[in-house]
């Protein structure tokens, strides 16, 4: 096969939970790019239920976003060539990797079981990594991976997953969640500064045909 110099170079999407503790074990690069991203956002206004006209245009906040997506995840490539953990554990590694993101660290979970036998009554709940989103270099958002479904579709002769296609359900978290002082609240202003230049761009690539659109529908006007 010939590689193309000239050929561009095609950015992985990621999901990575940045644990200082354990920086490895939460990296899961995309084997394929999903084809789909489904985005859906929900404006978060003032409400209105007193229909005060003062408060139809006010927003509390950015938007709420969710993202889904489909990755699948193949071990067939790294069987052919034999190489490890495909040969031993399929593609058991990258679903832990995903999972884990969900799981509290057995070590807090079991340190709070001491704690909780020797009196201590108030337990602090276990906080999740901060998890990162990355979609190229104008989407990195702090998300919560609020569920996910796994669909395991073939099995080595021990049944180790092989091939299996993950439907990614995340919640994007903004600098209200995670305050504009935290790491993932400056992440997630700086994308939406970035959005706001894009959007100007956009606008100011927009006006020669919008005011040849504006002429035309006056002479028209004019003419009727």
């Amino acid at each position: 096969m010939t590689t193309f110099p000239a050929s561009p170079r095609i950015l992985k999407g990621a999901i990575i939970g940045v644990d200082i503790f354990n920086p490895v074990a939460s990296t899961i690069i995309f084997q394929y790019n999903p084809d789909n991203l489904t985005r859906t956002l929900t404006a978060q206004t003032m409400g209105g239920e007193n229909n005060d006209r003062n408060e139809a245009l006010r927003l509390k906040g950015p938007p709420r976003e969710s993202i889904r997506a489909d990755v699948e995840i193949d071990a067939a490539d790294q069987l052919e060539t034999a190489k490890f953990p495909a040969t031993t554990m399929g593609v058991y590694p990258t679903l832990a990797a995903l999972e884990m993101l969900l799981y509290p660290k057995s070590a807090k979970v079991i340190a709070d079981e001491v704690l909780l036998n020797l009196g201590i009554i108030e337990i602090i709940p276990p906080e999740a990594p901060l998890t990162l989103f990355i979609w190229g270099e104008k989407r990195i958002l702090p998300v919560r991976l609020t569920q996910f479904t796994i669909t395991e579709e073939a099995f080595d002769p021990n049944l180790n997953p092989i091939r299996a296609k993950v439907s990614l359900d995340l919640q994007v978290l903004n600098y209200q969640d995670l305050g504009l002082a935290s790491f993932g609240g400056a992440l997630f202003m700086a994308h939406q500064i970035a959005k706001e230049v894009m959007a100007t761009i956009n606008s100011v690539g927009s006006l020669p045909s919008a005011s040849a659109s504006f002429s035309f529908d006056a002479n028209i006007s004019i003419g009727g």
